[in-house]
């Protein structure tokens, strides 16, 4: 069994679990945590989690915001400027946190109710304009059921580092990997 395999056969038994509707939002956040060298294979088998996710009897719903930055800045009149004086797009980044921020309780207030998930996908890409722990800070009130981040990094110690690269930070999440094997709620 590869690692992917072993990281969706973890969350199979995490989502497996009954989940407590008195937890803040904060704690209804799961992070599978994979090595970032495993992007790729992880999102060949995004279906994986789906179907794990629906054998448990929960509803399912991915938000990819991969391309958000992208997506934010074409759509930007003065996004030339910003080719030409790169430091200036430091002072638009509050605007594209709030973007990206949107898109995500959009999606988690789409839940019909406590027993669906949102699986946010391509949170690598927020590095160097935006931080996980912020954006998930920013969505934990409109959590209703619970979140799935797919988080390429590490945890160590309750300790979150995306991309191994950052300072890590202290987060209440439950962590998914591929060494655990017994988990509580």
């Amino acid at each position: 069994m590869n690692k992917t395999e072993k990281l969706i056969s973890n969350y199979e038994q995490r989502i497996a679990l009954p989940w407590d509707d008195s937890l803040s939002g904060s704690q209804r956040v799961f992070f599978a945590v994979y090595d970032k060298t495993d992007e790729r294979r992880l999102r060949a088998r995004i279906e994986g989690f789906e179907l794990a996710t629906k054998k448990a009897g929960k509803v399912w719903h991915l938000c990819d915001i991969t391309n958000s930055f992208a997506d934010w800045m074409g759509s930007k009149d003065y996004k030339e400027s910003y080719f030409e004086a790169p430091d200036d797009l430091n002072l638009a980044l509050g605007e594209y946190r709030e973007h990206v921020a949107e898109l995500v309780a959009e999606a988690l207030r789409e839940q019909t109710d406590a027993n669906s998930l949102v699986a946010l996908l391509g949170v690598a890409s927020l590095f160097g304009f935006a931080r996980v722990s912020e954006l998930v800070s920013t969505v934990q009130k409109d959590i209703r059921g619970r979140l799935l981040v797919f988080f390429p990094g590490e945890h160590e110690n309750n300790s979150y580092r995306l991309l191994d690269a950052r300072d890590g930070w202290n987060y209440l999440a439950v962590p998914i990997t591929y060494h655990e094997r017994n988990q509580s709620s």
